[in-house]
Formats: structure tokens, sequence, C-alpha cells
């Protein structure tokens, strides 16, 4: 892939399911496009935090909003970034249950880049949501 060639979908997919916890979540990539991916989460029983109520742990719904942003950024930058800061803001319960999750850059900075995602359960309804600061220099030849 050169500088000036986007990764694909498939490129993507190969390079996140490199990570055993992206593997362990079950990430599929569902498309992309410059500054913008939008991914799944395969149900893992593990991700129960209280097992009388069922719900998903916050942290996972973290984790997702964090790759989702910081992967919108590597839809255009072809390269790794590495989270600077991350904001998140919980809006309801994630009850058991597939994730989809969307996210796109904000602003796109020749040091520190901004990127947003949203994280919904198979009806549709937002249960997270936040925005992340990432290190975007490009990289010394």
């Amino acid at each position: 892939m050169s500088e000036t060639t986007l990764p694909t979908k498939e490129d993507i997919q190969a390079r996140l399911r490199r990570g055993p916890y992206h593997e362990w979540l079950g990430i599929e990539v569902l498309s992309v496009s410059e500054g913008e991916i939008e991914l799944s989460a395969k149900w893992r029983e593990e991700w129960v935090v209280n097992p009388d109520g069922g719900y998903t742990h916050g942290g996972i719904l973290a984790a997702l909003v964090d790759l989702t942003a910081d992967w919108a950024l590597v839809s255009q930058t072809g390269r790794g970034v590495p989270t600077i800061d991350l904001r998140v803001d919980y809006h309801r319960a994630a009850m058991r249950g597939d994730l989809h999750a969307k996210g796109k850059v904000i602003k796109f900075g020749s040091q520190i880049s901004i990127a947003e995602a949203y994280v919904y359960d198979a009806e549709g309804k937002l249960l997270a949501s936040g925005r992340g600061a990432y290190s975007t220099p490009k990289p010394k030849a």
C-alpha cells in the first residue's frame, strides 16, 4: 500500500484481526471509506458484568469506542495511530447481544487528530459514544 492508496475493507479486517483482543471481541469490518468505518462485535458471555441483569461491562463499550474511532483514522492514514486521550459517555445499559459501531474522523491534523464513535445494540439503540485524540504525525522516512 502506497502513501496515496487507502486501505480496503479487507486490508483493515486482516490488520484488525491480527490483534488477539480484537479477535476475542469478534470484530468484523462492515464498511470503510476515507475517514469512516463501521464495525460489529460478536456477543460473548464473558462480557457480562452482572449475571443477574445480564449487562455488558462498560469496558467493552469503551474499547469499541476507542478502536472504532482509531480505525476510522487508520482508514485515512493507512497506519496505526496511538490514543492520546479518550472520553466515553454511556447512554443506556447494554444487554446481551452483538454490537454495532460507527466511527468518523472529526479533524485530521499534522500531529494530533480527533475522531468519534458511536456504539449501538442490535435494535439500533445508542449505548455509548465517545471522542478520542490520536497521535498522527507522518512517520519518519
